[in-house]
């Protein structure tokens, strides 16, 4: 009779499958098998929160596969994924195939490797109530928020919307560094630098002698009255200090650090970064030469910096064969996780060191190969001895003004070999000045440069993960879903890889801080993340925290809700560039059931609709072409239509005059002799007309040539699409070669 392992995924139960052999039976439940339903809040608030699960539609005839198969199984081993979440999916899975919880077999591993998973089978535990109540709690907190709270947005701002705990404290961060940047008023301040020696030495402005403090130079007058101080004064070596400085390399990653190294490193989103891990740490088919599925790192979701003595032991061989003795430190590094983390697993690790990133390359997709390369990368570079650099810092004075002058070089790359970080790229700037004290220097310019401060950059992915993980808002497993989340709901928006709010995300915010602070209180939401914590060790109940909660949210929600009737909320719509072609007003974007589309402002009396390119930009100023209107004599200017720009009258919609912008491409049309122009048409296809069309009829999506026929010295044509070139004349010539398509053409 063979044991059954219930597993998460399909991927990690064909990789344990491997490990155990024909005596055990591996299936996939595919994440939960239960949850809150859809249509109801789904919690006895009154009835200390009791939750009322329901299967998951679409689950049924997953659920009668593994109880039949739990009824003939020798023993059941439930083997979710090592975190609340997957102990709480036990549970349900516990529940919904009715084993005895006291009775039923929890095993999880840190890392899928063979002897992880036969150890972990050998040791088997009853499941933990304790982080399913954490689990549990969190599960209901939210619900609860998102229930009570949409209603009252759907009255106040528009129908459809929905609020989350943690994620309106994300769309908050977003808004506040928004209107930072708006408010942020330049000051300005200067820079003044001093080149010596040809060049081979430059110094900046410290301040004066003796005064210890660095000087701000705020304006003009202050720089030039320096640069005046120091007109004919001789420059000297006042002290040159030299030192080695030790550079420790960077902690392993948790979830956190992760994600925002393949942010700034691989431009990877933080969703997708979670995807590839999950599939590392899952197991991937290395192919016979290395033994077949392997879990390729251990689990991915992780507030520790904590590393096995194994891990740390076999890493260390592995430096002195690949790099040498001297790249081994003389005592093992351990790393301090910080002082509110869970420190539930170790620190995101490869599972077996000796599987380096190029020698599997050909097994992993090129998003595996990277995130693995910079896991594998980092870790091993965590565990090497200290870079050194030969430093040294100079101060050149003048009169009564100081300058300073500092450098390096690297004297030993240490984990440097491995890992380079953002700040010690050697550049030509940090070489080391060659100075002595007492040396005399031959100024060749003081050089003054104006600057100005710049407001707070835009929060992109990986800082706002940096931002929330010193807050202790959410945790690190979830920060990938809290920015899916307030995008797919529309508060913020990508620009580039920056992260910008809404008007819809501006306004909820506000709304939420007048009617629902602690919601949206960073502090707040911080000590509920505690409390959440608190239930995992068994310091609190889901009871008191859940009732804890509710007292406070309850009142502020019925005040809200009486006040919500003399609420007026206009939400400004989203303008396009897209210019409707019917009144010639400027489109704006609108939500129907098959997405975003744009849409004429003055519905119903225009009822004009386009589709909205992904692309679409804000609605600029139309450009002037120094044209004229062949109708009215106005001015031509430029405009965005659906197949693309176009001439139009400045005066539509009066005058409803329109012409394609067309370009002249420098030959003659090959039947009249006129310029011949190329054209956008439907699609924003380019095709090429003779200039005089329709007089002359010609009009091609193949381009004209330069060139001429060898054979009758008729104009060639370059075939759209294809390398190929033939003669316009291939009825009477039939000439035709292969032509190889340059860029500009």
């Amino acid at each position: 009779m063979a044991n059954l392992v219930i597993v998460e995924s399909p991927s990690k139960a064909t990789t344990i499958k491997n490990y155990l052999g024909s005596g055990y039976k591996v299936i996939a439940c595919q994440g939960h098998v239960r949850d809150l339903p859809k249509s109801t809040l789904g919690v006895d608030v009154d009835n200390d929160f009791a939750p009322h699960y329901i299967n998951i539609r679409g689950k049924g005839d997953l659920i009668a596969t593994l109880k039949k198969e739990a009824k003939t199984a020798g023993k059941i081993f439930l083997a979710t994924d090592p975190d609340r979440e997957g102990e709480a999916i036990s549970w349900h899975l516990a529940n919904a195939l009715g084993l005895p919880i006291e009775q039923t077999k929890r095993v999880s591993f840190n890392e899928i490797t063979k002897p992880a998973v036969k150890a972990a089978i050998k040791a088997p535990r009853n499941i933990d109530i304790k982080l399913v109540d954490s689990q549990q709690a969190r599960r209901i907190l939210d619900r609860i928020v998102g229930y009570k709270l949409s209603p009252f947005l759907w009255k106040t701002v528009k129908s459809g919307l929905s609020a989350g705990r943690v994620q309106s404290v994300a769309t908050r961060i977003i808004v506040e560094r928004e209107q930072e940047i708006n408010s942020f008023v330049p000051e300005e301040y200067w820079l003044l630098d001093a080149a010596f020696n040809e060049g081979s030495v430059k110094a900046r402005y410290f301040g004066k002698a003796g005064n210890g403090a660095k000087t701000e130079l705020k304006n003009e007058a202050e720089t030039m009255a320096i640069v005046k101080e120091l007109e004919g004064l001789p420059f000297t070596v006042k002290s040159v200090k030299r030192a080695i400085r030790q550079k420790n390399p960077a902690p392993p990653f948790n979830t956190s650090s992760m994600q925002q190294e393949a942010a700034k490193k691989l431009g990877f989103q933080s969703q997708y970064t979670m995807r590839i891990a999950q599939e590392l740490y899952e197991g991937i088919n290395l192919g016979s030469e290395h033994g077949g599925t392997h879990g390729l790192i251990t689990y991915m979701r992780t507030d520790s910096l904590r590393v096995s003595a194994e891990a740390t032991s076999a890493t260390k061989d592995y430096i002195a064969e690949k790099y040498g003795n001297d790249y081994v430190p003389s005592q093992t590094r351990v790393y301090k996780t910080r002082d509110n983390a869970q420190d539930a697993h170790e620190a995101i690790r490869p599972a077996d060191i000796t599987l380096e990133p190029d020698s599997i390359k050909k097994y992993l997709s090129p998003g595996q190969y990277k995130l693995y390369k910079l896991i594998w990368s980092r870790f091993v570079a965590s565990q090497m001895a200290n870079a050194q650099f030969d430093t040294v810092s100079s101060d050149i004075q003048s009169g009564d003004h100081i300058f300073r002058v500092s450098g390096y070089v690297v004297k030993f790359n240490g984990f440097m070999a491995l890992y380079e970080t953002d700040d010690e790229e050697e550049s030509e700037s940090n070489r080391l000045p060659d100075l002595k004290k007492g040396q005399t220097l031959t100024l060749d310019e003081l050089i003054p440069t104006q600057k100005f401060t710049e407001p707070p950059a835009r929060y992109n992915e990986a800082t706002l993960i940096k931002f929330l993980e010193e807050k202790g808002i959410g945790r690190p497993s979830t920060f990938a879903q809290i920015i899916s989340t307030i995008i797919s709901r529309g508060y913020v928006k990508r620009a580039g890889h920056s992260l910008v709010p809404t008007s819809l995300g501006e306004i909820t915010t506000q709304i939420m801080l007048d009617n629902f602070h602690d919601i949206v209180d960073y502090k707040f939401t911080a000590q509920m993340e505690d409390s959440l914590d608190s239930i995992a060790d068994g310091e609190n109940t889901l009871v008191s925290v859940l009732k804890g909660f509710y007292k406070g949210f309850a009142e502020n929600l019925e005040k809200a809700e009486a006040e919500a009737k003399n609420m007026s909320i206009v939400i400004p719509e989203e303008q396009t560039d897209i210019i409707c072609d019917k009144c010639g007003s400027v489109m704006v974007v609108k939500n129907g059931r098959f997405g975003k589309f744009a849409a004429c402002p003055n519905y119903p009396e225009c009822k004009n609709t386009k589709p909205l390119d992904s692309t679409a930009k804000p609605a600029a100023e139309p450009e002037d072409t120094g044209l004229t209107c062949e109708s009215c004599g106005g001015k031509l200017v430029i405009r965005n239509g659906r197949y693309g720009s176009f001439y139009a009258c400045e005066n539509f919609p009066k005058c409803k005059f329109t012409k394609q912008i067309t370009k002249e491409i420098g030959v003659p049309c090959p039947k009249c002799g006129s310029s011949v122009v190329s054209k956008r048409g439907k699609n924003s296809f380019v095709f090429f007309s003779c200039e005089k069309y329709p007089e002359c009829d010609f009009s091609s999506w193949d381009q004209p040539a330069k060139e001429k026929c060898p054979v009758c010295n008729g104009t060639l044509m370059i075939k759209k699409g294809k390398k190929l070139i033939y003669c316009f004349n291939k009825e009477e010539c039939g000439y035709s070669a292969p032509y190889e398509v340059n860029d500009d053409e």
